[in-house]
């Protein structure tokens, strides 16, 4: 009777693990690991509903949806495999990728996941629920290839064929972490374990920050208050300023949150492979894709997050964009900005140490120097224009900014970006060499008719002897793609060394010959440094304000201090984590002995320096 009883009690645990065992699977997605799941109804060649491409902040957003986008991928196999796949036998079906979690379906499999419960990572959490600090939990996805080496058994992944079945390994879409695909290095605790968020913690927005809120309604109920503190709530509540979003953050010293704004148009399509990987890396609502709009948006959502960060992923147009919006918005403290820089020129990247384009450097690493970059101040500069009383000519009498970060020129630059852009629309065939081009580049000229005060101080006299043929006011020392138009610090002590944050504006003038020296190292004619300049112009004469150049009627312009933005220097030499992970305190106060080689008289705590990887090493 006792043994009889054993055996109950043992069947009665088996079904308890085994029913918990199920749940577990349910709730992280990982079916695959469970019971064999029962065959799926065929299905068409296509989606019976339409493909979510982006993030839906509608009151009708769903949490878990993947956000699928184009792929390339034409060769790697279904994420549901062969037992659930409904195209296996379509070689050339069309497939999407999911950009937060990068599985690669078939376009007419995606409603198949559904059936099996296999959702995307959480990107918010209803409004019903009044824990703040819920708990979050791996988002696990199989993977049939895999690079790195796994969580607990420390072994590289094994690299199969390209067309392989076999899954391989198991990974998190949160934090990145990979184990075998084997009962001995993934464990069943694992599924419910809490997450991390991974290396990027500190800058990801989690889930539980991100409310989506209930629309208000006008029940019966709401009508019949009459308390004086219901009827002052009542009269207080506006719907027409309901969103269906709010933020509710959890301040930390510890965490700089980052909203990126990804241009996809600037710099081809480095752009749009950008926006994918950082909704990889980051919780994808906190970026945002700027052909869809929504920036205004985005930063009112964000707007209360403490210590909050913005990486700009554009041109230095891009920049200007959002340092105006955050101007509208008034937003105090000023979130400081940093810079991916995208396509050509992208001068201010330079100046904030950013380069002068992206050239495929991991977005890990982008995000760790926008966490690790210092604050510092950048000058932005109003441009009042007004009319002038003289009789009109061809022009406009309005710019296309009326604020500039980099600098405001007039004359030469400006006529040739306006000719050579006007001349090749109308003669396309004239403009197929580069050798042409800079030919009618050379053939242009205008003279300057202007009266420039600076300070009161009149700069005619001086502008008519050196028959300049454009003026620069320059905020930044780039200029043109990287030239240095003011020249070296040292070069001149009758001014004060150039900087982006002193309120002053640097005044250049050049010649034809000056200006084509640029390119290899020359600079202009400095004139002045001010913090204001008063513009006469008596003639029709092109101008350019950040790089957009117009045609300019005569008129009386007047540039003065605006205010100053915070912006994200990037570091020349940053740290490796990596290394501190490594490092005893004694070690690191040896490290000023590397630059200089291995001496056997340095302490004998530095030879664990020998023993960190190289890439380390080369960061100091």
């Amino acid at each position: 009777m006792e043994q009889e009883t054993l055996e109950e009690k043992l069947r009665g645990l088996a079904f308890r693990k085994q029913t918990s065992y199920r749940k577990a699977i349910s709730r992280s997605g990982l079916q695959h690991l469970g019971p064999p799941q029962p065959s799926l109804p065929p299905a068409s060649n296509g989606p019976n509903k339409d493909v979510r491409t982006g993030l839906d902040w509608t009151e009708n957003a769903v949490n878990g949806d993947h956000l699928w986008m184009e792929t390339s991928c034409s060769g790697e196999l279904c994420y549901l495999g062969e037992d659930a796949c409904l195209l296996k036998t379509a070689k050339s079906a069309p497939r999407k990728k999911c950009a937060a979690c990068k599985i690669v379906v078939h376009t007419g499999c995606i409603e198949q996941l559904e059936k099996i419960n296999f959702r995307c990572k959480p990107t918010f959490r209803e409004g019903g629920s009044r824990c703040l600090r819920d708990v979050r939990l791996h988002h696990w996805v199989h993977r049939r290839r895999q690079e790195g080496k796994c969580r607990q058994c420390g072994k590289s992944f094994q690299q199969k064929f390209f067309h392989s079945k076999e899954i391989i390994a198991i990974s998190c879409s949160w934090c990145k972490q990979a184990f075998h695909n084997k009962v001995t290095c993934f464990m069943l605790h694992q599924i419910e374990e809490p997450c991390s968020l991974g290396a990027h913690a500190g800058v990801i927005v989690p889930p539980s920050w991100i409310i989506k809120v209930r629309k208000p309604q006008n029940s019966a109920r709401r009508k019949k208050r009459t308390s004086f503190k219901r009827r002052t709530s009542k009269k207080g509540l506006d719907e027409s300023k309901w969103r269906p979003f709010m933020l509710k953050p959890l301040p930390s010293p510890l965490m700089k949150p980052i909203l990126v704004f990804v241009n996809p148009k600037s710099g081809g399509n480095q752009g749009a492979k950008v926006l994918q990987m950082f909704m990889w890396i980051l919780n994808p609502r906190q970026v945002f894709d700027l052909s869809q709009g929504g920036l205004r948006e985005a930063l009112e959502l964000y707007r209360k997050v403490p210590n909050l960060r913005i990486l700009a992923c554009g041109g230095d147009g891009t920049v200007g964009w959002i340092l105006s919006t955050l101007d509208e918005l008034q937003m105090n403290p000023q979130p400081p900005v940093a810079v991916l820089p995208l396509g050509t020129g992208n001068d201010l990247a330079r100046t904030l140490n950013w380069g002068g384009g992206y050239t495929d450097e991991p977005v890990s690493k982008v995000l760790c120097h926008v966490e690790d970059g210092s604050v510092v101040q950048l000058d932005r500069w109003n441009l009042l224009v007004e009319k002038s009383a003289s009789q009109p000519e061809e022009g406009t009498q309005k710019l296309p900014l009326n604020v500039f970060n980099n600098y405001f020129s007039l004359g030469f630059d400006a006529h040739v970006t306006l000719e050579f852009h006007e001349s090749r629309e109308a003669n396309p065939e004239k403009f197929n060499s580069r050798f042409r081009n800079k030919m009618f580049y050379a053939g242009v000229s205008v003279p300057l008719d202007v009266l420039p005060h600076c300070d009161g101080t009149d700069l005619t006299p001086k502008i008519q002897e050196l028959k300049f043929q454009c003026i620069v006011f320059l905020n930044i020392p780039r200029y043109c793609a990287g030239t240095m138009p003011w020249g070296n610090t040292g070069d001149h002590r009758d001014f004060e060394p150039q900087r982006h944050d002193d309120g002053c504006i640097e005044v250049i003038g050049f010649t034809m010959a000056s200006l084509a020296a640029l390119q290899v190292g020359g600079h202009g004619e400095r004139l002045h440094q001010c913090r204001e300049v008063v513009l006469t112009t008596f003639k029709t004469v092109p101008v350019q304000v950040d790089g957009e150049p117009c045609r300019l009627a005569p008129s009386t312009l007047r540039i003065s201090l605006r205010n100053q933005a915070n912006m994200v220097q990037k570091s020349k030499r940053r740290t490796s984590c990596l290394c501190l992970m490594y490092c005893s305190a004694t070690v690191l106060s040896m490290f000023v002995y590397l630059p200089l080689g291995f001496s056997p008289s340095v302490t004998s705590s530095c030879h664990l320096l020998f023993f960190l990887p190289k890439t380390c090493l080369e960061s100091f």
